[in-house]
C-alpha cells in the first residue's frame, strides 16, 4: 500500500493506547488526581524538551505566524485552545478514574463509542451531514447504549462523560488552526498543568515512595501519551483521515478483551448484545469507506 509507514505509524498508535490500563491499574492505589498531576508533570517537561530540541524553528514559526494575525483571529486561537487543553485535562482525569475506580470495560467502550457521537454532536454543532445509512448506525449506537444502561446505569454514566468530553474536545479543535498541531498540544498540556495547580495547592498530593510509581508514570507520559499522540499527528500527514479514524477502534477492542481475558471481569448477555450493537453500527457508519479501502486493496 502506497505510504505504508503513515498506516503502521497510526496502527502503532492505536495499539499502544489499546494496553494503557497495563500502566494504570498497577498504581490503582494512588488517587486519580495525583496520578494525573504527575502525568502532566512528566509529559509537560518532556514535550517542551521535544520541541525546543527538534521543532524550535517550527514553534518560533507558528508564534510569528500568530502575532500576524488579526485580534479577532488571536481572540478565538486562545480560546479554542484553552477550551481544548479544559476538555482534554477533563477526558485524562475521568479516563484514569474509570480505569481504576470503575472498570475498564467502561473505559472501552467509551471509545467505541466515541466517533459516533463525535459525528452526531459534529451534525449539531458544527453542522456536518450525516447520510441516511450514518444516521441508521447512529440509531443502531443509541439502542446498544440503551441496553448497556438497562444493565449497568453507573457503567455506562462514566462511559458517556469520558466519550463526551474527547467528543467534544475533538470537535473544538476541529476549527483550531492558527497552530501546528504539536504545538498546540504543547500549550493545552501547559494549560491542564496551570490550571491543576490549585488543587494541590489547596489539598495537597501525595508523594509515593514506591519507585515503581515512577516507572510506571514515566510509561504513561511516553508509551501511552506522547509517542502515540505523535505518531497519530505524523501519520495523517501520508494516511488518509478516514483510514486513520477507522483504527481507533483498535484500542477499544484490545481494551474490552483485556478486561475479559486479563482482569477476569465479569461480562453478562447484555453487555455481549450491546457490544454487538455498538459495533454494527460502527461498521454501518463506516461503510463507504470500508468499501473504498476495499477496492483499492484488490486493485494493488
Amino acid at each position: 500500500m502506497q505510504n505504508l509507514k503513515y498506516y503502521l505509524f497510526a496502527f502503532t498508535a492505536f495499539l499502544l493506547w489499546g494496553f494503557f490500563s497495563l500502566a494504570l491499574k498497577p498504581i490503582a492505589y494512588v488517587p486519580s488526581f495525583d496520578i494525573l498531576f504527575f502525568r502532566i508533570l512528566l509529559s509537560l517537561t518532556l514535550i517542551i524538551c521535544f520541541t525546543l530540541v527538534f521543532r524550535r524553528k517550527i514553534f518560533l514559526n507558528d508564534l510569528k505566524y500568530f502575532k500576524k494575525l488579526s485580534k479577532s483571529d488571536q481572540k478565538r486561537g486562545i480560546s479554542l485552545t484553552l477550551i481544548g487543553g479544559i476538555l482534554l485535562g477533563l477526558n485524562w482525569f475521568l479516563f484514569i478514574y474509570v480505569v481504576n475506580r470503575v472498570n475498564v470495560q467502561s473505559a472501552s467502550f467509551a471509545y467505541l463509542i466515541c466517533p459516533i457521537i463525535t459525528a452526531f454532536l459534529a451534525s449539531i454543532i458544527l453542522k456536518e451531514k450525516l447520510t441516511k445509512i450514518q444516521w441508521i448506525s447512529v440509531i443502531i449506537s443509541f439502542i446498544g447504549c440503551s441496553i448497556c444502561f438497562l444493565n449497568n446505569p453507573n457503567n455506562l454514566f462514566f462511559a458517556l462523560i469520558v466519550a463526551m468530553t474527547y467528543a467534544l474536545y475533538l470537535i473544538s479543535q476541529r476549527s483550531n488552526i492558527y497552530f501546528d498541531k504539536l504545538n498546540n498540544l504543547v500549550f493545552q498540556i501547559l494549560i491542564i498543568c496551570i490550571l491543576s495547580l490549585p488543587y494541590y495547592f489547596i489539598k495537597g498530593f501525595t508523594v509515593p515512595q514506591n519507585l515503581s510509581f515512577y516507572g510506571y508514570i514515566f510509561a504513561i507520559s511516553t508509551l501511552f501519551t506522547l509517542i502515540p499522540l505523535y505518531l497519530n499527528l505524523y501519520a495523517l500527514k501520508g494516511a488518509q483521515a478516514s483510514t486513520v479514524g477507522i483504527m481507533l477502534y483498535i484500542n477499544p477492542m484490545i481494551a474490552f478483551a483485556l478486561a475479559i481475558f486479563y482482569y477476569k471481569e465479569s461480562v453478562n448477555t447484555l453487555q455481549f448484545a450491546a457490544y454487538f450493537l455498538i459495533l454494527l453500527s460502527v461498521f454501518i457508519f463506516n461503510y463507504r469507506i470500508l468499501t473504498r479501502l476495499t477496492k483499492k486493496l484488490q486493485i494493488k
